[in-house]
């Protein structure tokens, strides 16, 4: 699909799927939101009654939006099939395998879709509207259920040669830990809320059998031991595993979005401290860490990026 095929309207329905929540949005080629509802997405039902939620979201966008509707744009964590639109059972979207997202939301609302990976689309939102303006090379890191980036290289965006660039969460960035992403110590056990709500529950199997990370960081902030060792821990690796970035992409911002922007005491302080630690000194004096721009919108203006880049729908 080519922007010559795509009808003349000014809005675009976006539709951001994450593990435990999916949001509905109605922006436009500027990427100003201009409507949006919210829904669990509660992946364990399958995917048929998640796609049905997802329809009746769209379906009452596209009515309140008028006729003006430009195309759908989707953004889901991967692996993922980009160009077609193919969703390849993602860690924390278990049993949604070989999903065709894009042609069945095609064949359902007879508009241009574009699907992108969650990761390259915080990338895109935060290098067009957030703290990636007017940088060449940045990596955008989800830190929600999942845990993946998104990269900005010398300007672009880079997919790799089989649309997996940015899967840091299937490092193994320790022999032993949560198991994430269908490895033990891998960086997603360590950087996603799934994750280190897992690693309390192997740290202190008594006291946190059913934790999440709200839970953990409500104890931290009242003082727990056992909360800022299971931080501490988390905070380690995570600062190891962007050092690893850093010192292979060496870009000059690393974006956190998610539990990034959440857990800035708990988490990120002290992963920085790692970081620093760890990274070469050439890479740390060119790069910061700092949270999305965009803040809690990211994911709404993520929603819209696949059609305004992959679209050219964007409008300056």
């Amino acid at each position: 699909m080519t922007g010559h095929d795509i009808p003349g309207g000014d809005r675009i329905v976006g539709v951001d799927i994450g593990g435990t929540k999916t949001a509905v949005v109605v922006g436009d080629r500027r990427g100003r939101i201009l409507r949006r509802e919210q829904y669990a997405t509660q992946p364990e039902r399958g995917f048929d009654p998640a796609f049905a939620a997802m329809s009746a979201g769209v379906r009452l966008a596209l009515r309140e939006a008028g006729g003006t509707v430009a195309a759908i744009s989707v953004s889901v964590g991967g692996p993922l099939d980009v160009l077609r639109g193919v969703i390849k059972s993602p860690p924390n979207l278990p049993g949604w395998t070989n999903v065709p997202l894009k042609d069945l939301l095609a064949e359902e609302f007879h508009l241009p879709v574009f699907v992108e990976h969650d990761g390259n689309a915080g990338a895109l939102a935060e290098w067009y509207f957030g703290a990636g303006r007017g940088f060449r090379n940045i990596v955008f890191i989800t830190m929600g259920t999942g845990f993946g980036a998104g990269l900005i290289l010398d300007g672009r965006l880079y997919r790799g040669t089989s649309d997996v660039a940015g899967e840091i969460g299937h490092i193994r960035i320790a022999e032993h830990g949560p198991n994430s992403y269908g490895k033990k110590g891998s960086l997603e056990g360590f950087g996603s809320g799934a994750g280190i709500a897992h690693l309390a529950q192997m740290m202190y199997p008594k006291l946190w059998e059913s934790a999440t990370v709200a839970d953990l960081y409500a104890a931290y902030r009242t003082g727990s031991v056992e909360a800022m060792a299971v931080f501490d821990r988390a905070a380690l690796y995570l600062g190891r595993g962007l050092a690893i970035v850093a010192d292979m992409l060496n870009p000059e911002r690393i974006i956190l979005g998610g539990l990034g922007m959440r857990l800035t005491d708990a988490l990120i302080e002290p992963a920085k401290r790692v970081f620093a630690g760890e990274v070469l000194p050439e890479a740390l004096r060119v790069c910061e860490i700092v949270p999305a721009g965009l803040g809690e919108a990211i994911g709404d203006y993520a929603s819209l990026v696949a059609a305004l880049d992959q679209g050219g729908l964007l409008e300056r």
